[in-house]
């Protein structure tokens, strides 16, 4: 037995090494040298960040901006109310509780858990895409294209809670003579609530920008905007328009805050008080974006199943399946040969990101942590590790409040296509995310040990190494995994301005209307998602 703590570290140790080897391999799929950027690539930069600090606040702008706030929020909140439901449908179904022998139990596990796998490994602006190509440019498609990837996340999460649901409960419940349904009701739910609250409130704020860059597809909003604005080289009102979608976030952010605190409030009248006020709040804000979307919008529903839009759908999913084509790409051998080369280099480009993105938070996380600038964690309470962490945080919400697209759509403008770029706007977008977590982790460890090391006389770097990040190297690890499979799934978007792999392709196989290779490259970007599964499954492993 004192030979397996020996062993978990060896582990991790070899895994961290391996994680290191993986991501110098990857960078040498870049040609490293001046040729990477633009002849007026550095100048394009200097304009960029004179643009930061000088943004646009004429009235005419900052009305635009309200406006387009406001459209980028209803279809958020108006995908996410359809992404709950069907994430709580789904996600009970994929549970299994609800199964009344083990035989189906395991078929609506393997059934629905492969619905919700499907619907959440193909991102947003992909459905986006085919959605406007089946049935045409509508407010709908975009909140379709929000509420089925977002459904498919949710819905895993929620029947993985529902799983790990402690069972003495259950099973008090079930001798008392309680149904299926009852015990569901009565015992699964009101053990997960609070837990699926608060993670639906965190991918509301993930909605936020997945909902801004359907404006790459028409659609209106912030992100259509920052597009018209880069498009005219107006860097200043492309800082003024992503100010507003920070505010957002922050506001969600906000919000959420708000929404736990109630969650977890001690005194059940309080709790009850502010519970009430949250729902409240949220069905006001969902009638809103829906009494917007089909007023102001006029978004008629059942257009979408009108005979000219299902006959333009039959043609666009026949034409994905090959039918009535003699050589469909996804049937082609060098087809195949190309659409694989691409996927190597999709590959190369998530691990570059996701290395890129680490590096960035390792080195700032220890001044993010809230316990270490207060001083409760290691006892220094210095003036400057306040100012410090207010300084990353600020770093960390306006590095993941930008989608990751609109990076990019920035970052191509500096350096030329390829993979570099496409890494470094998905590092820019991650790096915030990876931080915040990684900071959270510091926040919740047990400070003891820490402040023993401290009072023996230990420095703060040492306190680092001997202290916090053998505590929390477990989660880092596991956050780096989780953080590289979304990264994975994201790659396909940042190819669409000009960053390389299959994103790149997929833009072109959709202008030109090649749907079998948009077959051929979606069924690429599905091998890949699987790999990423599978990688970061078995990493889990060893880590534990």
């Amino acid at each position: 037995m004192k030979l397996a703590p020996f062993f978990k570290l060896y582990n991790r140790f070899l895994l961290s090494l391996l994680l290191i080897a993986i991501f110098v391999w990857s960078l040498f799929s870049v040609k490293w040298g001046p040729d990477l950027f633009h002849s007026g690539g550095i100048p394009t930069l200097a304009q960029i960040f004179e643009g930061l600090f000088q943004p646009d606040l004429s009235p005419d702008v900052l009305m635009l901006g309200f406006e387009s706030a406001w459209i980028t929020l209803a279809y958020a909140v108006a995908g996410m109310s359809l992404a709950i439901l069907y994430a709580f449908v789904a996600g009970i179904l994929a549970s299994g509780v609800l199964a009344s022998s083990r035989t189906s139990k395991w078929v609506s596990k393997v059934l629905f858990r492969g619905i919700l796998g499907f619907t959440r490994s193909i991102h947003e602006l992909i459905w986006a895409w085919l959605f406007v190509a089946a049935v045409g440019l509508s407010p709908y498609a975009a909140i379709l294209a929000l509420a089925i990837p977002y459904g498919g996340i949710l819905g895993r999460i929620f029947a993985d809670m529902l799983n790990d649901v402690s069972k003495e409960p259950i099973k008090a419940l079930k001798t008392s003579g309680a149904s299926k349904l009852q015990t569901l009701i009565y015992g699964y739910l009101p053990l997960v609530w609070a837990d699926l609250i608060s993670y639906t409130m965190y991918r509301f704020e993930c909605a936020i920008r997945s909902s801004a860059i359907m404006s790459f597809i028409g659609l209106g909003g912030l992100g259509y905007q920052i597009q018209l604005s880069l498009q005219d080289l107006k860097y200043d009102r492309v800082w003024t328009y992503v100010f507003f979608l920070i505010g957002l976030v922050i506001i969600v952010d906000l919000w959420s805050n708000l929404v736990r605190q109630a969650l977890t409030e001690r005194k059940k009248q309080l709790r009850f008080s502010a519970g009430w006020r949250s729902v409240f709040f949220t069905l006001i804000l969902i009638a809103g974006s829906w009494l917007y979307i089909n007023l102001s919008e006029n978004a008629d529903l059942f257009e979408l199943v009108s005979d000219r839009n299902l006959a333009a759908a039959k043609r666009f999913f026949g034409g994905l399946l090959g039918i009535g084509i003699d050589h469909p790409a996804f049937l082609d051998k060098e087809s195949w040969s190309g659409a694989l080369k691409l996927t190597l280099e999709t590959l190369e480009m998530s691990i570059m990101a996701i290395g890129f993105s680490t590096i960035a938070a390792f080195l700032t996380v220890v001044p993010a942590a809230r316990n270490i600038a207060n001083g409760k964690l290691t006892g220094s309470n210095k003036w400057y590790n306040r100012l410090l962490f207010w300084i990353v945080r600020l770093a960390y919400i306006f590095s993941r409040a930008v989608p990751e697209l609109v990076w990019a759509m920035m970052i191509i403008f500096i350096f030329k296509p390829g993979l570099l770029p496409g890494a470094i706007a998905l590092a820019l977008h991650n790096f915030g995310i990876l931080g915040k977590l990684w900071a959270e982790v510091i926040e919740d460890m047990d400070s003891r040990p820490i402040r023993n090391l401290a009072t023996a006389g230990a420095s703060k770097m040492e306190s680092f190494y001997y202290g916090i990040l053998p505590m929390v190297m477990p989660r880092f690890l596991t956050y780096i995994l989780y953080r590289w499979e979304v990264i994975m799934r994201t790659t396909i978007v940042v190819g669409f301005v000009g960053a390389g792999g299959l994103g790149m392709d997929f833009k072109l196989a959709m202008s030109y209307f090649n749907y079998t290779q948009i077959t051929l490259l979606l069924l690429c970007y599905m091998i890949l998602v699987v790999i990423a599964d599978f990688a970061s499954e078995s990493t889990r492993k060893a880590v534990k």
